[in-house]
């Protein structure tokens, strides 16, 4: 079982935007503590994966471990970090992969404390 984070910045923009809805969206991402191979894969940057998950019109953008999600049975999937740090509408997509990539290539996945 694999282990689903949500940084806290995140939780808190899903809160201010979501309000009641807000668990929701939350149990959701903890499905993947089940099923890691959920989510549409976007793209790697240095082995680290960037995958997202679609709630109406929103997206959701999570990183983890490229190598353990695809070598990995999953019953081995005990220690993969699944690390939710950015969402978005349709119209700002393309902007916030862009920005995560960026985060990525400078601070590496400790860019998203």
């Amino acid at each position: 079982m694999a282990k689903v984070e949500i940084t806290e910045t995140l939780y808190q923009e899903i809160e201010k935007k979501f309000k009641r809805e807000a668990f929701k969206i939350v149990d959701l991402m903890q499905t993947l503590e089940q099923s890691p191979q959920k989510g549409k894969l976007l793209g790697t940057v240095g082995g680290i994966v960037i995958k997202e998950l679609k709630y109406g019109s929103f997206r959701f953008y999570f990183i983890t471990d490229g190598f353990k999600l695809k070598c990995l049975i999953e019953e081995e999937l005990t220690d993969l970090l699944i690390r939710f740090v950015r969402m978005s509408d349709k119209k700002h997509q393309q902007q916030t992969i862009e920005e995560i990539k960026r985060i990525l290539k400078i601070l590496g996945p400790a860019g998203f404390a």
